[in-house]
């Protein structure tokens, strides 16, 4: 609560944010007891070589899922992974420079993320396109020959963590070369929160809350200039980055929203075990009872689902298809299905429910809010599809196929001559429509 209300004070201060003095203590405390930076695989931390090494955790992504659902309990529900240094959307951004930045870049801008000095922001949504399909992306990336620098000029919204004065670092998705095939036409470059040229228009509002201190800012980029060095991978690879950044983002989201589904279905069990209503507590009533076993049943659900994709994260890698499609597979259904949970909580909470005096409005803005972050459940929905049925066609039961029905051999010809016990059935019936 302490924490909440600091952001909202710090939201509707002045337009320089920093962390709440809370936040910055516990993260003081946490890092003194060795828990920080959980959420860096051990793949990741070999990948980004001395400094992850240095500073990762050394857990897989499947142990990871355990700790994250734990962290989730808390409200806000990335509170606790703030503290941790485990918060979105720096987990995806040093993954991202973990796996492809050059050692210089490492150096310059993934240490002092791991560190917690510095936060970052990852600059894809643009207003005028639908995101979802990253190959919209179209805020312009020009090549100045002369300065040896790229010129980035466009617009970019819903910009997490740009807000906070502590962002230092953007990862910026936009299109250098209009002209190559599809895939190849975005690249992805570092820009320095400080560059001459960025304009926090203003921050947009997820449910009338600002999310302050970090914020999701609409961002003008006019004439912006960065070194030519500053490209991540190499021109055109923009989308390739963008599929192997989206899997540990997505998964981390998820394994937190059910650990505030946890926290939800316990709050409804005390709320409907101490609640009297018509005569007596409302578990006595069987629709409630209904709703605490399918609540229970569905946070089961959603956590096989989430560590089974961790496990093939591990095993196979995120570009793997059957990887991609399970991680499909829980952003569609662990958000809507949290959300779905945390509503039947409300209901048994009544007025109290939607109030300030607990914190399930929070975890249902959230659940809501996660159906749009990182693309809408259609996209995953539709990503999930396309591969079963690529799969299925290597599948051993694609060539059993359906029965086969031998038409050689019919059930009546209107030729046949027709028995004489049936024709007297026939004629029978005929007799009675005359009656």
């Amino acid at each position: 609560q302490m924490c909440i209300r600091d952001s909202h004070d710090i939201g509707q201060g002045d337009n320089e944010w920093t962390h709440p003095p809370i936040l910055v203590e516990l993260m003081a405390k946490a890092k003194a007891r060795g828990l920080w930076n959980m959420f860096l695989p051990v793949d990741s931390a070999r990948a980004a070589g001395a400094a992850g090494g240095s500073l990762g955790y050394g857990l897989t992504n499947r142990q990871y899922a355990e700790i994250c659902e734990i962290l989730g309990t808390c409200v806000p529900a990335e509170y606790a992974s703030q503290a941790t240094n485990c918060t979105s959307p720096d987990t995806g951004n040093m993954e991202v420079l973990a796996r492809y930045a050059t050692d210089e870049q490492r150096r310059k801008w993934l240490v002092p993320l791991l560190e917690g000095k510095i936060r970052s922001a990852f600059a894809m949504t643009e207003p005028a396109v639908a995101s979802s399909d990253a190959t919209n992306i179209s805020i312009s990336i020009v090549r100045d020959e002369a300065t040896k620098e790229y010129v980035i000029n466009g617009r970019k919204w819903w910009i997490t963590g740009a807000g906070s004065l502590h962002c230092k670092i953007f990862i910026l998705m936009g299109k250098t070369n209009p002209e190559a095939p599809l895939h190849a036409q975005q690249s992805q470059i570092l820009v320095p929160a400080d560059t001459p040229g960025i304009v926090l228009l203003r921050p947009m509002q997820a449910f009338g809350d600002l999310d302050a201190p970090k914020g999701h800012m609409e961002i003008l980029f006019d004439d912006c200039r960065v070194p030519f060095e500053n490209v991540l991978l190499g021109e055109g690879r923009g989308f390739e980055i963008s599929q192997g950044r989206l899997g540990p983002g997505r998964i981390h989201h998820c394994m937190r929203a059910i650990g505030q589904a946890e926290r939800s279905l316990s709050l409804m069990c005390k709320r409907v075990h101490n609640r009297k209503a018509f005569g007596k507590k409302l578990a006595k009533f069987d629709p409630i009872l209904q709703d605490v076993a399918k609540s229970r049943c569905e946070i089961e659900n959603c956590r096989f689902l989430v560590c089974h994709a961790a496990e093939l994260m591990d095993l196979h890698g995120n570009s793997d298809p059957k990887t991609r499609q399970m991680l499909s597979l829980v952003k569609a259904h662990v958000p809507v299905t949290v959300q779905a949970i945390c509503d039947r909580c409300i209901q048994a909470h009544g007025a109290m429910g939607i109030s300030q005096d607990t914190p399930l409005f929070h975890t249902f803005a959230g659940a809501r809010a996660l159906r749009l972050a990182d693309g809408p459940d259609e996209v995953h929905w539709r990503t999930a599809a396309r591969i079963e049925m690529h799969l299925q066609k290597e599948s051993p039961l694609s060539q059993i196929g359906h029965y086969q029905h031998d038409y050689s051999k019919v059930f009546r010809r209107s030729t046949d001559v027709l028995s004489k016990a049936a024709q007297d059935r026939v004629k029978n019936f005929e007799q009675f429509g005359k009656l």
